[in-house]
């Protein structure tokens, strides 16, 4: 007797060449029915005798094309109906969307043979794809992942680009992409005046032959433009730090594969994996000491590792191919705002900086930067999330009501939760320019459009001078503020699905704090929803405020002036040094009246005062550089450690409105120690390693007082490697079972989704406290209850 099976597949099942995969199927076992895509993910049905469908429903879920994840799969049994044959039927909508967003995919090998080959009708096309790579995230306007929900709709499919499309034999068979030279996306090359100078491939090679001649290309790609030049001329590289306003900041680099990659890089295992994976992401190597590598020093001064990708669509194969060496691939923008995804909007940011456009007429839906990750402890460890990444979800284990999230002010991302998904959005970037924080709008407007939501809460930092914050407050949403470090512990453990209790550490630069202080060294015990700090860095300051982010001898002297009563500031240190006599004088006394000296807990500026005090760095181009000095002059080898004492008695470092927990960290005995050896020359890499190591100590022994098994390890001074490495490595060996992040940013890039996993914490533990205090509460009275668990404002 014939039966019907009725499937609803959810998951990673749109844009993968799943409905295909059903077809063939389908063909083989000889059922009849139909497939077709949903708001839902995909639908089937198929009729047949019981044992070939029971078959067919066992193959369908292990034998899925490559990228394709079911995350359910809903089976009934129904009377047969007499489907003649089977097909794929247009899509429908059926309700609220829960289809998952592919990102875009690099170019598989399939079709990187056909550009190479000259017999091939695709010979030499730079936006050639199939159902196994190409873009998705970066093109998809709606769901479901269809044509003409893309902007892909703007081209008409030629006869042959058609017949491989309803070929279900194909490769292309409902590849919505499809295209070729004959009715796809178009390249030409711009002057900066945008005027046209070639078209199609007699563009693609003015571009890398400007490209060999030393100039400046901007190139529109998958998700935006990237600034490219030769990698081995200093010159052009040079002109495009200056046009570019980026000192020493490392630029990235394209190879044109992975033997090129290993002639400038030490490559493991588990790196080739990345590099050649679909994802596809930037990759930090270690550069070769022997390398006779052609690079030109300039593209990552001082710098021991080197950020490398390999071409991730069929444009960047073709010019890395024609350039005939590495190119240096930076995202196409100013300093502090978002990538250009326009060629028009290109021409104005970009013609002070570029020497040539070559840019292409498919629509970029969204912005998508390129992702940079490095292997850590053999495992991924996403730096920045965005392309390959972006916008797959953070399952959690509870349904969630519509929530957005608006993130930190730098390396911003925003998240929308519904159902059981935390969609984390790609990198936006620091929101320091008018330019940025347009993009933030954009993207925050467009994750609750995409995925057809309306959300009824807004969750956002407690720094009140945020942008993001201010954006979150004009909303008209019940607002919540999550203190920037209880996200950050908050976004590792729903990262690690893990629920508690846990010892939480989050270390970065800074964040607001409960007590208006700068925090950015603390520990906090999690229990449910409960985030209570329990322990921080000794509180110093920082004078001249942000400025110290700047100029590490400001947090130097911040350092010395906490201790001055043990040691004079003014006394012969490589610190002292930095400054002339008014302007030490100056700062000191501003800390001693408290004007414009913040207290801060912030392991950052703690690890920026080591690199002044051992004489590496006292002033930076770029974010984290003292720190990066610091990692990087590492002796290996060190194992010993600075002294450092715990304290229970955190009245005695009282500063300001600063607030102690129950244990404090003296650093004191460290920074003497780091004194003494900088006076008596001892090699700059021991300081490093071993105030490394003494870091490393003081979280093992806060694990070893509070004696929580679990800890877990977020913010941005975990992108030290070393710094992770050892510490994982002395809890593991100390009997503790330690976290850290994998796919999403230790960085304030992960802060959106533990704003909102700290929300629902907080709501599912206070669930029978109603009503919530609203958002114009916040640092009233009735918030004080939450701030004593690191929350302000859960919203109802």
């Amino acid at each position: 007797m014939r039966e019907r099976l009725r499937l609803a597949v959810r998951g990673a099942v749109q844009g993968v060449g799943f409905r295909p995969f059903v077809f063939r199927l389908a063909e083989e076992l000889a059922v009849s029915g139909w497939v077709r895509n949903s708001t839902l993910g995909v639908s089937i049905e198929v009729e047949g005798r019981r044992p070939v469908l029971d078959l067919f429903r066992a193959r369908l879920a292990t034998e899925l094309p490559p990228r394709a994840v079911i995350h359910s799969l809903e089976a009934s049994w129904l009377d047969a109906v007499g489907h003649p044959a089977f097909q794929i039927l247009d899509s429908v909508r059926d309700g609220a969307i829960s289809a998952l967003v592919l990102p875009d995919l690099a170019m598989c090998d399939d079709c990187r043979r056909e550009i190479l080959d000259p017999a091939n009708r695709r010979y030499r096309y730079p936006f050639t794809n199939c159902t196994n790579c190409g873009p998705r995230f970066s093109i998809i306007e709606s769901l479901p992942y269809d044509r003409a929900n893309t902007s892909m709709r703007h081209f008409t499919m030629c006869g042959a680009c058609r017949r491989e499309y309803h070929d279900p034999h194909d490769r292309r068979f409902h590849a919505q992409p499809n295209a070729c030279p004959h009715c796809g996306p178009r390249l030409a090359a711009w002057d900066v005046t945008g005027k046209v100078i070639a078209e199609q491939d007699a563009a693609l090679r003015a571009a890398s032959a400007a490209i060999r001649a030393g100039a400046i290309v901007a190139v529109k790609g998958l998700g935006g433009f990237h600034l490219m030049c030769d990698a081995g001329n200093d010159a052009a590289i040079g002109h495009l730090r200056k046009r570019k306003h980026r000192d020493e900041k490392p630029f990235a680099v394209m190879c044109s594969d992975l033997a090129a990659v290993r002639r400038h890089c030490l490559v493991a295992d588990a790196e080739a994996r990345l590099l050649t994976s679909p994802e596809s992401p930037i990759v930090l190597l270690a550069r070769r000491a022997d390398a006779a590598d052609g690079l030109a020093p300039s593209v990552a001064p001082g710098n021991p590792n080197l950020g490398v990708m390999l071409p991730y669509t069929p444009l960047h194969e073709l010019l890395v191919g024609d350039v005939g060496g590495p190119v240096v691939a930076t995202s196409g923008n100013q300093s502090d705002e978002p990538i250009c995804t326009d060629e028009q909007n290109a021409i104005e940011r970009l013609a002070t900086i570029a020497d040539l456009f070559l840019v292409h007429d498919r629509p970029i839906a969204r912005h998508v930067d390129d992702s940079i990750v490095r292997i850590v402890l053999d495992r991924e460890l996403v730096l920045r999330r965005a392309r390959g990444y972006a916008p797959l979800p953070i399952p959690i284990k509870q349904l969630s009501p519509p929530v957005l999230a608006v993130g930190a002010h730098l390396k911003n991302t925003v998240a929308l939760a519904s159902g059981t998904d935390i969609i984390v959005s790609q990198h936006i970037g620091d929101l320091e320019s008018a330019e940025a924080s347009a993009a933030f709008v954009k993207v925050l407007t467009d994750l609750p459009h995409l995925y057809e939501v309306a959300p009824v809460a807004v969750v956002a930092d407690l720094h009140p001078d945020y942008r993001s914050t201010r954006h979150a407050a004009s909303l008209g949403l019940p607002v919540s503020h999550v203190q920037h470090h209880v996200a950050h512990v908050a976004a590792c453990m729903a990262e690690n699905e893990l629920d508690g209790p846990a010892l939480g550490v989050a270390w970065d630069g800074t964040g607001y704090g409960l007590d208006g202080t700068v925090w950015g060294g603390e520990f906090f015990a999690v229990n449910g929803g409960s985030f209570t700090r329990v322990a921080c860095l000794r509180p110093f300051q920082l004078p001249g405020g942000d400025r110290a982010i700047k100029e590490p001898r400001r947090s130097a002297l911040g350092a010395l002036h906490a201790i001055a009563s043990e040691i004079a500031i003014v006394g012969p240190s490589l610190t002292a040094g930095a400054f002339s006599p008014s302007e030490q004088a100056l700062l000191i006394d501003a800390m001693a009246r408290g004007v414009n000296a913040p207290v801060t807990t912030s392991a950052g500026r703690l690890f920026d005062a080591v690199a002044s005090i051992a004489g590496l760095r006292q002033r930076t181009s770029f974010e984290g550089q003292a720190a990066m000095d610091l990692e990087f002059a590492i002796t290996p080898g060190v194992h010993d450690a600075y002294p450092f004492t715990l304290s229970e008695e955190g009245s005695q470092y009282a500063l300001g409105s600063w607030q102690a927990p129950r244990l404090v960290i003296d650093w004191a005995p460290m920074v003497r120690a780091v004194l003494d050896d900088a006076a008596g020359e001892v090699a700059v890499g021991v300081i490093a390693a071993r105030a490394h190591n003494t870091m490393v100590e003081m979280i093992v022994a806060t694990a070893l007082f509070f004696e929580q098994a679990a800890v877990v390890l977020s913010g941005g001074c975990f992108q030290n490697r070393y710094l992770i490495e050892q510490t994982v490595t002395r809890l593991r060996r100390a009997g503790f079972r330690p976290y850290w992040h994998q796919r999403i940013p230790t960085n304030d890039g992960g802060i959106a989704l533990g704003q909102i996993a700290a929300y629902l914490r907080a709501k599912e533990s206070l669930s029978c406290a109603s009503p919530f205090p609203d958002a114009s509460s916040r640092l009233t009275a009735p918030t004080l209850c939450f701030a004593a668990a690191g929350l302000t404002s859960p919203a109802s």
